[in-house]
């Protein structure tokens, strides 16, 4: 039975990438309260525009169907 456990070899210049990629995910990780609060307003603000958007576009198809349907008729008398 070998109880051992192998021992990994890290690199001076591999030690350094890890502490680098380290350091920038931890600065990329953390924002402040107003920054948070901001990207959300954001997200939310897109969302609105967006659902506005479809419905004008709704809401515009929906009339042209609406008057093409009921266009005036010439009377025959």
């Amino acid at each position: 039975m070998n109880t051992k456990t192998p021992i990994k070899v890290i690199k001076r210049g591999e030690r350094n990438r890890r502490e680098e990629s380290a350091a920038q995910e931890t600065t990329q990780q953390k924002k402040s309260a107003p920054e948070t609060a901001r990207d959300m307003v954001a997200t939310v603000s897109e969302w609105v525009n967006e659902f506005q958007q479809k419905r004008r576009r709704e809401t515009k198809k929906a009339i042209k169907l609406l008057l093409s349907e009921t266009a005036p008729q010439t009377s025959k008398a």
